[in-house]
Order: structure tokens, then C-alpha cells, then sequence
């Protein structure tokens, strides 16, 4: 398990050392796991004295990946997805550029050796338990040089941003990071009810690492086409400011007036509703913020009285042509998020119904659509515009039929 991927990225670290280039391009999640795990990968890269060119990607879109793959001599790195898309870099690689994946979802084994695909699924560790992108990035850094120890704290801030704990506390590697920062005194943990809180310290006394995650979030979230993402890269190397904190408010009411206003279409019945799913279109009117807003909005009415606890929650909404500094490119695609309320939670849990890990990929890919990062009780993916309810119904179809969900080791 650990053993071997710690093993796997000594022999990709090596290759990297030995690689006649010296300069990284860096594609990292906007999320709170993905900003620090770029924030990690940035500093422990230039600390190795590396030139880093930092992008982020709110998906690792394959028409975004088709022009980066064009290049050859190339250091490439991915972080917080494209674990699951490793063959598709594989063949687009053809061994042209030394690609390095660093992500947690579910995952498949490359099969160009210049891609080395170093996901803990791969070596019997749970993404959506055990470990974070972040602290997979955080592995390595310290395997690529003991110094980066000192980013532990960053590693934290993406674990409890992903939320991902066990018995109110983190657990496994997530948990062994958490307690590498309290010993350095970056971290403390408190008990209460039962379950931990986690505290940074800053300059302005302990904040709620949860707090801190959601700060993150809304910075490359709901900042996405607003240099969000290069503030929340900032702030967890140097903390927070005054000026994070202004492009902060400013967001949250951004995000405040779109979200009651799409509540207020749900209210009148935007709301359309299947055998087993709810969903809605928001087509561009969540902009200027990122697409993964969609997803945002569906976590914010999942467990309200405007929902069914017992269906799937989907919401679309249209992928602008534009990828910040990489400039204009033509998407026709729309991004589906699903979330489920705290009851279907639990029946996924027990494995009762089927997981959006499996459903939503397995109609995603029926009609030629995008999968990479899902898990079980989140999940998205693009289709094609128009195919919306096609998406639905092959989702219908899935579970009429029956499906076997494939249980995971």
C-alpha cells in the first residue's frame, strides 16, 4: 500500500531529476484539496529549482488536454484529477513529455511509462477516506525532499476541505498529516461532541481549518475567472490578508444573490423530476463564477425543503469557451454535478443504491461524454449540449436495468 507508492514515486522522482527539462507545467484542481495541493507542488517544485508554470482547471477537459499534449520534452503534472483519465494521457503522450498524476479519485493504470499515474487507488487506499490529493502531494514533496515537511499544515487545510472523516476525525494518511502539523505546532486539534475540530494557527489567532476550506473554495470557485484560484495559491503559502479577505466578500455576494435566485426559479417549479432524479439547468446564469459552482449549489439545497431526500439531485450548467491563462477554446459542452441528500447518503453507504461513482460516469460514457473525478456521494462529468436529458434517461435506464455496481476492494 503506502510502501509501494512511496516506492513508484522515488522511481518517478528519479526520472524527473534525470529529465533534460527544468521547467514544470503544473494543472491543479480549484477546489480547496486542489489549491493546496498547487501550492505544495509549486513550492516543493521551485524549491527544487524548477521554473513552474502554474494552470488551473476546473476539470481536466480532453480538448484542454489534446493542445498541452501537442508539446514534447515537457514536464507535465496533474493534481487533484486525471487519475482516472491516465490512459487517455497515455495516448496522447506516446511517450513524448514526462507526465506525473497526483489525485485521489478513482483510478486507472497508465500505460505510457513516461506517465506515471501515483493515485492511492492504485495501491489500495480510498480517496473519499484515507487521502487527499493534497496530502498525496504532500508525500511527495517530502519524498522529493525531506524540507517540504514543513508544508504539513497546507496538506491539513485540503483534508478537511475534502471532508472526508471517519468517525468525526480524519483517518489514515489524512490523519497522520493532520498530527505531523500539530507537532509542528502549525495545527491544533480540539474535541468536541465526540468529533475533532481542527484549528490553524495565524497571525490573528486559531481559525477552523473547515473555515479556512471554504474560504479556499469561493476564492477558486466562485473566483474562477477572476484570479480566485492565484489568491487561494497565495493564501495558503502566506496566509491570509486584507486583500484576500476583500476578493472574498466581494465573491460571497456574488454567490449569495445567483444561488437565491436560482432558489427561487426551483421554488416555481424549475425543479423537473424523473423515477429516481431531480435536476435543473442553470445554463449561463451562475457567471461570472466557475463552473463548479453548480456543484456548490446543488450541496447548498440538497437537505432543504425544496428537494426530494429520496431522488438524485443533478444540475446542468454551460462551460464558458475560456480557460484562464490558457486562453480561448470552443467547449459546446455543458457540466453535469450531482449530490444526494443526507438519507440517500446513507443508503449509499450501506451500498443499498448505487453510487454516483458508478451511475453517473456509466451514462457520462454511454453517450460520449467526460468522466474523471467522482466519487461516490459527489460526482460530475460533460456531455455534449443537447444531451442533458439524454443524460437523464440513460441514468433511468441504468437503474431500471439494474446495473451491478462492481464492489470496491
Amino acid at each position: 500500500m503506502l510502501d509501494d507508492l512511496i516506492q513508484s514515486m522515488k522511481q518517478a522522482i528519479q526520472e524527473l531529476k534525470q529529465y533534460a527539462g527544468k521547467s514544470i507545467q503544473l494543472f491543479h484542481h480549484n477546489d480547496s484539496d486542489g489549491l493546496s495541493s498547487g501550492a505544495i507542488l509549486q513550492k516543493a517544485f521551485t524549491r527544487q529549482g524548477f521554473a513552474v508554470h502554474r494552470f488551473c482547471l476546473e476539470k481536466p477537459y480532453p480538448v484542454v488536454l489534446k493542445k498541452v499534449f501537442q508539446q514534447e520534452g515537457g514536464i507535465i503534472v496533474f493534481a487533484d484529477f486525471a487519475g482516472r483519465i491516465a490512459p487517455l494521457i497515455s495516448t496522447l503522450n506516446q511517450g513524448r513529455n514526462l507526465a506525473l498524476i497526483l489525485d485521489h479519485h478513482v483510478a486507472e493504470p497508465a500505460t505510457d511509462p513516461m506517465v506515471h499515474n501515483l493515485d492511492p487507488e492504485l495501491y489500495g487506499m480510498k480517496g473519499d477516506r484515507d487521502i487527499t490529493a493534497s496530502t498525496t502531494c504532500y508525500l511527495f514533496a517530502i519524498t522529493l525532499n525531506r524540507v517540504n515537511q514543513d508544508m504539513a499544515h497546507i496538506a491539513t487545510i485540503g483534508a478537511v476541505g475534502d471532508g472526508f472523516f471517519v468517525d468525526g476525525r480524519l483517518a489514515d494518511q489524512n490523519r497522520k498529516v493532520a498530527l505531523e502539523a500539530v507537532r509542528q505546532g502549525q495545527v491544533e486539534i480540539q474535541l468536541i461532541n465526540g468529533a475533532e475540530q481542527y484549528l490553524l494557527k495565524t497571525a490573528k489567532g486559531h481559525m477552523p481549518l473547515a473555515e479556512f476550506g471554504a474560504y479556499l473554495d469561493t476564492l477558486g470557485a466562485a473566483g474562477y475567472y477572476q484570479n480566485g484560484p492565484d489568491m487561494g495559491v497565495r493564501v495558503c503559502l502566506e496566509g491570509i490578508s486584507q486583500e484576500s479577505d476583500r476578493v472574498l466578500e466581494k465573491l460571497k455576494n456574488i454567490q449569495s444573490k445567483a444561488f437565491k435566485e436560482e432558489i427561487s426559479r426551483i421554488q416555481k417549479g424549475a425543479l423537473k423530476k424523473t423515477a429516481h432524479i431531480q435536476w435543473f439547468h442553470v445554463e449561463n446564469r451562475l457567471a461570472p463564477m466557475g463552473v463548479k459552482m453548480i456543484g456548490a449549489f446543488c450541496d447548498t439545497i440538497k437537505n432543504t425543503k425544496y428537494i426530494d431526500p429520496t431522488r438524485y439531485i443533478a444540475g446542468f450548467q454551460i462551460i464558458p469557451n475560456e480557460i484562464p491563462k490558457f486562453g480561448p477554446i470552443q467547449f459546446g459542452e455543458v457540466k453535469i454535478s450531482m449530490r444526494v441528500s443526507d438519507y440517500l447518503a446513507e443508503k449509499i453507504r450501506t451500498e443499498d443504491i448505487m453510487g454516483l461513482d458508478v451511475l453517473l460516469p456509466e451514462a457520462t460514457g454511454r453517450l460520449g461524454g467526460f468522466s474523471d473525478a467522482c466519487h461516490r456521494l459527489t460526482a460530475a462529468t460533460t456531455v455534449a449540449m443537447g444531451k442533458e436529458e439524454a443524460l437523464i434517461e440513460e441514468m433511468e435506464k441504468i437503474l431500471r436495468t439494474g446495473f451491478k455496481v462492481i464492489p470496491r476492494p
